[in-house]
């Protein structure tokens, strides 16, 4: 059994009021909680030793009569131990004072974890369960296979969090990951964040509520306020003020069920003692605002991508003290007490018109602590925010800057940019939802523990906040231990343990996989930071540098080497291809590497078409469309990757059919065009948030290509230039249907991985020619000696026989020179 002891000390919980057992004993409530997260995430039942089921809330000073022991281990449904968490204490001293740590020690059945508090609780266990147990539980793929009897560690195991700060979560989550989520994924994701040492999470679901009652109180009508409310998955930009009502109104009904989630959520967060991290109020009211209350003055916002953004109202005046005021009533008595709150003024080209940023900080922080004494300003650190004149005008000690650029080269010493203000090490790993892989873990790994120890450091805390969690495994793994670890993490060995930890066992291959990952998805090159996306969710052209926009413009890292990854996991042994841990990565190892070959194709459609070589721009067009089909194949053997339940849940959150009808297109536009035509054509949006999904690929971007493709081939035949396509209206009447997706994977994961791996072994058009001349300038009379050389771009199979021939000035044949085959992902000269 596994015992958990609540002991007090740094970042303990408040002990529940109804609780009259000593504050830090294991008689404390917050023990059901801890108990039920193991039962949740695991797949072994979890037993408790006080009266009623797991997650229970009585105390155990209220027992009722125990059940006899029967001398056998207790066991889930499958004979496996079943985690026990304890109660009571043992006979142990506490762990008190000092950091939040835990401690995991005991006897081979019979282990114990004492720690801090729940979610630290949670933390100890998750260590022992990757590092003993060899199970792991992420937001992406489990794998929960546990032994027979559950180990004891060699020695004690212990960690003590080396920063307060462990912020998890993006502005944009509430949109990106799943804007229509219900309790039962929120709960997971807590429990998961939980698990992995975070103890601030951003909360926004929910928070429309209290600008619905604000805007009440300030002479708006109900039916007024739910109209200047957008749609959930677009609230995050709202927030942000950005934008406002798209999507809306919101029914009465729908701004109930989100705040009561957003309740719900920030209840568990304090039951596991973790702090909820919630929206503050920097300005943002409706346009006319100023009209309806006196002395209100406010700045027109303009437009951000196309939509009006929200008018803001001058900190530095009555009518601003007055609405935060109500802002706060409101919030805290929504959804309780918060002491960390999140805002960015300005966001992404707010204008200040004739207010002093200083005197409008000054004004913003004081409704704050006015509002919530002593609470903690979050600011993002993203770009030229926050603004250096901002932070010099605020007290410093009461905020905290969570840095979303913290791996970039360019950036070198946050304790000059920000004047000391207190700041958490960050990454924003994830952009738009997108179904990406890869980070910069080699920056994480470099600089953390430098610039945590080094004198001076302002360095408090860490912040992962991709754009959408639930993606890349791998990555929130590391970063979350980052905090962890007194010691710089050692990247090798550390790949290499996780790939025993994810799949449940040592195997040579899948090693391999996973340090061919570290090599190239886990060191991307990229100068922006972001992994790079698939050019099949491009809008279709020759000339498509990436799936949309604002994404990074080459590929991230090699993709022959990446495909050795790939190969190397569908080898692993019979026996470790059982879990979801498994089945999620080989879907998602298979998926990039399909995507990685729009990279290397699209050129040569280029090329075919320019010098108009029909014959071969039919065949690159066919291998084109072929892998894409093959994409939404792969893509279909893991929930992760269907567009199903993102549309089923938006519908499940409407009131009635016509909300669902309404709340499926946002869903819809958000993953695509992503608002109006102004925002997908003009504000340059269009597939920001796309994605590698099983329905998506095959019904909405699959025939875009197809037609565009269809025309530049009849172009070329016919001699003519190809017609122009208004890709918006091709794009908008998708977002209107009501096509019913799968909910569960259409494919087997490993049969449809090993389809993708042999198609894509044998399949032409896999390598690049480079010419160079020495010396390059001929002089007359004169010569050079050429080089050409071969890179094989498939890492999954080698080439037959290459062949150079030279043709000369005058246009006729030269002498060929013939290279014998090139390995996978090699290169051959001559």
């Amino acid at each position: 059994m596994v015992t958990s002891r609540c002991v007090p000390g740094y970042g303990s919980p408040r002990r529940a009021s109804h609780c009259r057992a000593p504050a830090g004993s294991l008689a404390c409530t917050p023990h059901a909680p801890v108990t039920a997260v193991l039962r949740r995430v695991g797949s072994a039942r979890v037993r408790t030793d006080q009266t009623g089921s797991a997650g229970s809330r009585r105390c155990p000073g209220h027992r009722g009569p125990r059940r006899p022991r029967t001398g056998r281990p207790r066991r889930d449904h499958r004979g496996r131990p079943a985690l026990r968490p304890r109660t009571r204490p043992r006979g142990e001293q506490p762990l008190s004072g000092g950091r939040e740590r835990f401690r995991v020690t005991g006897a081979a059945g019979r282990v114990e974890v004492a720690g801090t508090g729940p979610a630290v609780l949670l933390t100890g266990v998750n260590w022992y369960l990757k590092y003993v147990c060899r199970a792991h539980l992420s937001w992406s793929g489990s794998q929960t296979e546990l032994p027979r009897r559950l180990p004891a560690p060699d020695r004690p195991l212990v960690r003590s969090a080396t920063v307060p700060n462990r912020f998890a979560l993006n502005d944009t989550h509430d949109g990106y990951t799943a804007p229509y989520a219900d309790w039962p994924r929120w709960e997971r994701l807590i429990d998961i964040l939980a698990l992995h040492g975070c103890n601030q999470v951003l909360v926004t679901p929910g928070q429309e509520a209290v600008y619905h009652r604000l805007l009440l109180d300030f002479g708006y009508s109900d039916e007024e306020a739910r109209a200047w409310i957008p749609a959930p998955s677009h609230q995050p930009w709202w927030l942000l003020q950005n934008m406002s009502g798209y999507g809306g109104p919101v029914s009465p009904e729908l701004l109930a069920r989100r705040t009561a989630l957003g309740r719900r959520i920030c209840d568990r967060l304090r039951e596991l003692g973790m702090s909820p991290v919630l929206p503050g109020y920097f300005g943002t009211v409706p346009g006319g605002f100023a009209e309806r209350n006196d002395g209100a003055r406010t700045i027109p916002q303009g437009t951000w991508a196309g939509l009006e953004r929200p008018d803001w109202l001058d900190p530095r005046t009555a009518a601003f003290r007055a609405v935060a005021a109500s802002f706060y009533r409101h919030q805290e008595e929504l959804f309780g007490a918060a002491d960390h709150f999140k805002m960015d003024l300005l966001h992404e080209g707010g204008d200040p018109g004739d207010v002093p940023v200083p005197e409008a900080a000054r004004a913003v922080e004081t409704a704050l602590r006015t509002a919530r004494p002593g609470s903690i300003w979050v600011i993002l650190g993203w770009q030229e925010n926050p603004r250096r004149e901002l932070l010099d005008a605020l007290d410093k000690e009461r905020m905290l800057v969570v840095d979303g650029l913290s791996d970039l080269e360019r950036v070198t010493d946050r304790e000059a940019d920000w004047g000391g203000t207190p700041y958490a090490f960050g990454t924003i790993p994830n952009f738009g939802g997108r179904t990406t892989l890869g980070a910069k873990t080699h920056r994480w790994t470099e600089r953390f523990t430098v610039w945590r120890d080094k004198p001076g450091s302002q360095l408090t805390g860490t912040a992962y906040m991709a754009e959408a969690a639930e993606r890349d495994p791998a990555a929130f793994e590391l970063f979350s231990e980052l905090a962890w670890r007194e010691e710089r993490v050692d990247r090798a060995a550390w790949f290499a343990e996780y790939a025993d930890i994810r799949y449940g066992g040592r195997d040579r291959e899948a090693r391999a996989a996973l340090a061919a990952l570290r090599e190239t998805a886990y060191e991307i090159g990229s100068r922006d930071g972001r992994p790079h996306d698939s050019i099949f969710a491009a809008r279709p052209g020759l000339t498509a540098r990436s799936g949309t926009h604002y994404a990074t413009h080459m590929p991230a890292f090699d993709p022959a080497a990446f495909d050795t990854a790939f190969a190397a996991l569908l080898g692993v042994r019979a026996a470790l291809r059982g879990s979801d841990a498994y089945r999620h990565d080989l879907t998602d190892l298979g998926r990039q590497a399909l995507a990685n070959r729009s990279w290397q194709l699209l050129p040569q459609l280029r090329t075919a078409y320019e010098r108009g070589d029909l014959e071969t721009f039919r065949a690159l067009s066919a291998l084109w469309l072929r892998l894409m089909r093959l994409s939404d194949a792969m893509a279909g053997a893991h929930h992760r990757f269907l567009l199903g339940p993102w549309l089923a849940d938006a519908r499940r959150m409407g009131s009635d059919e016509a909300e669902s009808d309404r709340l499926e297109q946002t869903a819809r536009t958000l993953i695509t065009t992503w608002a109006d035509r102004p925002t997908a054509d003009g504000g340059r949006l269009a597939n920001y948030a796309n994605r590698d999904w099983n329905g998506l690929i095959g019904d909405f971007h699959l025939p875009q290509w197809r037609s565009y493709l269809e025309e530049l081939e009849n172009a070329l035949a016919e001699g003519r230039d190809p017609r122009a396509f208004d890709w918006y209206a091709v794009e908008e009447p998708w977002t209107r249907e009501r096509q019913r997706y799968p909910e569960r994977p259409v494919t087997d994961a490993f049969r449809t991985a090993r389809r993708v791996h042999d198609e894509l072994a044998r399949a032409p058009y896999q390598g690049v020619v480079t010419v160079s001349a020495d010396p390059a300038a001929i002089p007359p009379g004169g010569g050079t000696d050429l080089t050409a050389a071969f890179r094989n771009t498939n890492g999954l199979a080698p080439t037959g026989s290459v062949g150079f021939t030279l043709t000369g000035l005058t246009g006729g044949p030269g002498e060929t020179v013939t290279l014998p085959p090139v390995p996978a992902g090699g290169e051959g000269r001559a």
